[in-house]
């Protein structure tokens, strides 16, 4: 019996977690053909992945597709999430696991953003955008948040869009900020997270201190990513990713 299982990132918010399993209950109630589905959390929250998996399996699952609910491939999706499931999968090796990828660079998500910006403002001629991701050490997200910068920038005819984060990457929030209001004539400020914990609050301090700066609401839960998150679940069921022994192996 197949199952797809979900893996939300997790928050000690607690409205977080649940925003995030309201997301994932909605989005996949169109998928009556899979018998089985499952959410759990990486971290901060419960069910844990683990739990998650024997929830499957309990139900008679003999196939597992894992769907990570994260906006961007990094470190979460490549290392932290695949090493759980592999330690996991020891103990049901009958079991087929497969695994899927995050929302990641989409043309969905372009218009969204659009929306959040003009949801706040009318852009002004000339105005700058900055597109605020979470941060983290893997290269990729870097690269995969400046493609969706360009995009936006094109889809927005914005004259530029520049990027920065909020931790473990450079340029941080605070400083590129300061950069830009001091050269900009005004800076449309777009959180790209899915969910905020207490970032939001932080952002909301900084953007106070400068006349010229228009915070937008955080990216969210959108319901223009439910099918994005449909197809995510569609590309793990069909096993390009697949565990092993020797952890998660890519199948051409």
């Amino acid at each position: 019996m197949e199952a797809v299982l979900f893996v939300c990132h997790g928050s000690r918010v607690k409205k977080a977690c649940e925003q995030a399993k309201s997301f994932v209950e909605t989005s996949i109630a169109s998928m009556g053909h899979v018998p089985i589905k499952e959410i759990c959390f990486l971290e901060l929250a419960e069910p844990s992945i683990e739990q998650g998996v024997a929830a499957c399996v309990r139900q008679g699952a003999t196939s597992i597709a894992v769907v990570p609910v994260l906006l961007l491939t990094a470190v979460h999706a490549k290392k932290d999430i695949p090493e759980e499931l592999h330690h996991v999968w020891r103990k049901y090796q009958q079991i087929t696991m497969t695994y899927g990828r995050p929302f990641g660079v989409h043309e969905t998500i372009i218009p969204i953003l659009e929306e959040r910006i003009h949801a706040e403002t009318v852009p002004p001629e000339g105005a700058t955008v900055l597109l605020v991701g979470r941060g983290s050490s893997d290269a990729d997200v870097k690269h995969d948040l400046e493609e969706i910068a360009w995009m936006l920038e094109k889809y927005g005819m914005y004259t530029r869009v520049d990027t920065c984060y909020l931790a473990a990457a450079t340029p941080r929030f605070e400083e590129k900020l300061a950069e830009l209001v001091s050269t900009e004539k005004h800076v449309i400020v777009v959180p790209y997270l899915l969910f905020t914990g207490l970032l939001m609050n932080g952002m909301e301090r900084e953007v106070r201190q400068y006349e010229n700066v228009t915070l937008c609401q955080y990216l969210g839960y959108h319901p223009a990513l439910q099918q994005i998150l449909i197809d995510r679940a569609e590309e793990a069921r069909n096993g390009l990713y697949r565990m092993e022994e020797e952890g998660l192996v890519k199948h051409s």
